[in-house]
């Protein structure tokens, strides 16, 4: 279930007004599954994003580096995914697609419409063959090109969407305010609630420097061979 909520992040989230203005972005998530509902809120700076999500670690994604960081704020440790293990991950999504490189993904319009905070939205739907998605684009929300370029900025290289044959923020006419991900029987709608272009604090992506580096079961050394009796010991 958590894949399924870090995809329709990596979806609904994310670039670049000319000004470079900073971005916060509170959205509300439903569907989710148990402790991961509620609000998410998303700061965008340059090419830098963080998520805090409830229930969730909080996630900084580097678009110039492409390394993500996962803080997991009860431990004070960390955990990085360099670019290169996201290039992996985008390749074995695409192994689903018969090892087809993406496509332009396509947005085809249903004609539903529906009020959305005060804007009206228009239903456009993507199917992938991992994924369903329905967008609720609203093509008169303010500076909505802007918006989407500087939501787009942090997901360059291994980490843009259309590398993972999802559509990018660009491709879009408009804002996208509701986003609802279908995978398999599960589903997740996200909707924006409010966006705000104050100043946000360069340290806000930052490691906290009282944080330890976590290492990841696969980076961790092998476990020392043990009698057949013995228990084999858990991994954290």
């Amino acid at each position: 279930m958590r894949n399924l909520a870090a995809l329709c992040s990596i979806i609904t989230l994310g670039l670049l007004v000319s000004a470079r203005a900073d971005l916060t972005i509170v959205q509300h998530v439903e569907g989710a599954g148990a402790g991961q509902n509620g609000d998410i809120t998303v700061k965008i700076k340059g090419d830098k994003e963080r998520i805090d999500a409830p229930s969730q670690p909080t996630q900084i994604i580097d678009g110039k580096t492409g390394e993500m960081t996962d803080l997991m704020n009860d431990k004070k440790s960390f955990v990085r995914i360099s670019a290169e293990q996201m290039k992996a991950a985008a390749e074995t999504i695409n192994k689903f697609d018969a090892g087809k490189p993406p496509s332009g993904p396509k947005l085809n319009p249903t004609g539903k419409k529906e009020t959305i905070n005060g804007y009206e939205t228009e239903e456009f739907v993507f199917e992938a063959p991992q994924f369903k998605a329905s967008f609720w684009v609203a093509t008169k929300y303010p500076d909505a090109a802007g918006i989407l370029k500087q939501m787009q900025a942090p997901f360059s290289g291994a980490w843009k969407p259309s590398n993972m044959g999802m559509p990018d923020y660009t491709d879009f006419a408009g804002l996208p305010l509701k986003t609802v991900i279908s995978v398999g029987d599960n589903q997740v709608v996200t909707t924006i609630m409010s966006i705000k272009k104050d100043s946000i604090n360069a340290t806000d992506f930052d490691i906290p420097k009282d944080f330890q580096e976590m290492k990841k079961p696969l980076d961790a050394a092998p476990p020392p061979v043990e009698s057949p009796a013995a228990s084999p010991s858990a991994t954290p």
